[in-house]
């Protein structure tokens, strides 16, 4: 750990001075407390440093999530093992699993499937409780729910170091997530300007805790995580039933992990309740399991926390990109990353090119910064990779 200032801490040992200079700037904020954490992966975002911790006395910056709010992992290690996918095509798999679950932005389920109603219902609930009408956002956020998306989610089949068999994956709060987001980052920047405060950047506009405006934002906040939850059960049954219709056997869960990287909750710290903004960063009290993917051809980790005070009980979501993703396409060839993919089963596709694994920052390096935020359980190499345009 490097104390970069007395507000900004950083784990991270691969890092650019742009990222270093966006998280300064954050850190300068009067309602930062105590400091500014930054993970191993941490790099340059949009609104707030990816890889970043941001606890906060009586206000919010919306911008400090992110615009796909409560966006995660999730991992299943089932009771097969790789001798029972052994000598199968993992090509028709694959493409099971890409016909069951909605992948790509923008696309949605076509109906409400019969293990999403009781989850749509669960929302509706949670929706009335929070005094808001999510079809004011998107009238058809029911039909997202059990939806990938694109960028870097994904869905895994991995093996661990024991050859048992994982159903891994990772994604969000969907569109009505980013435009809840949206909302209430536009109107924390509406408020800056009606009340003339100066802000060093329009992303670090903020809600003060105790107006109607605040209070809007966290019952939204809250209920877009939920969903987000929620999202990822509703494709993990449909890739376990996939997985199960494969091989022929009931998927049998032997353990279940959920966990969000992009997310706010009210917390003690340094003897104080603060606002914790975890912008690509998992939780990682002691003894709490997280997940800790790498890219789409490398390593991933199921990890247990550490409960470190300083990094505010929190660990790395991921490997952290290094090359932009337009710098990722200018960059890398298909053949390369049709190279860096070899040995997994995967849509070979140039639409990919921008998730190269070389576009990542080595997760060995990640996970070395990360040795006292956490402790890796298990270590994962994926066999099957699907993923959205």
């Amino acid at each position: 750990m490097q104390k970069l200032t007395e507000r900004l801490v950083s784990w991270a040992s691969l890092i650019d001075d742009k990222t270093i200079e966006q998280a300064r700037t954050s850190s300068r904020m009067p309602f930062i407390f105590p400091h500014l954490a930054l993970m191993p992966d941490a790099h340059l975002g949009l609104g707030a440093t990816v890889g970043s911790v941001i606890p906060t006395l009586g206000a919010i910056m919306p911008a400090a999530v992110g615009v796909d709010i409560g966006c995660g992992m999730i991992a299943v290690r089932t009771q097969f093992a790789a001798a029972d996918l052994a000598g199968r095509d993992l090509s028709a798999l694959r493409q099971q699993i890409e016909r069951a679950i909605p992948l790509s932005a923008g696309r949605d389920n076509r109906t409400i499937v019969a293990t999403a109603e009781p989850r749509v219902a669960e929302l509706e609930a949670l929706a009335g409780t929070a005094e808001f009408d999510p079809a004011s956002y998107a009238g058809h956020w029911r039909l997202q729910l059990g939806s990938l998306g694109s960028g870097n989610h994904f869905i895994e089949i991995s093996l661990d170091e024991n050859d048992d068999v994982w159903m891994f994956l990772h994604s969000g709060s969907r569109g009505i997530g980013n435009r809840i987001a949206k909302h209430h980052i536009a109107v924390a920047q509406r408020l800056a300007k009606q009340w003339w405060i100066e802000l060093p950047h329009p992303d670090l506009a903020y809600l003060v805790e105790g107006t109607p405006e605040f209070a809007a934002y966290i019952r939204e906040l809250r209920w877009a995580q939920h969903f987000a939850l929620l999202n990822r059960e509703e494709m993990m049954d449909r890739v376990a039933n996939q997985l199960g219709r494969f091989l022929g056997t009931d998927v049998d869960e032997r353990e279940r992990i959920n966990c969000h990287h992009n997310f706010t909750e009210s917390e003690m710290h340094f003897g104080k309740r603060v606002w914790v903004s975890r912008k690509g960063a998992i939780m990682a009290d002691a003894g709490r399991p997280g997940l800790i993917p790498g890219s789409m051809g490398t390593a991933s980790y199921v990890v247990e926390g550490r409960g470190n005070p300083v990094a505010l009980n929190s660990s790395p979501h991921g490997a952290g990109r290094e090359y932009s993703r337009s710098a990722a396409r200018k960059t890398f060839t298909h053949e390369q990353l049709r190279e860096a993919m070899t040995g997994i089963e995967y849509r070979d596709t140039d639409a990919f090119i921008d998730e190269i694994p070389q576009a990542y920052k080595p997760i060995d390096r990640v996970m070395a910064d990360a040795a006292d935020l956490v402790t890796v359980r298990h270590t994962l190499r994926q066999i099957v990779n699907v993923k959205g345009d």
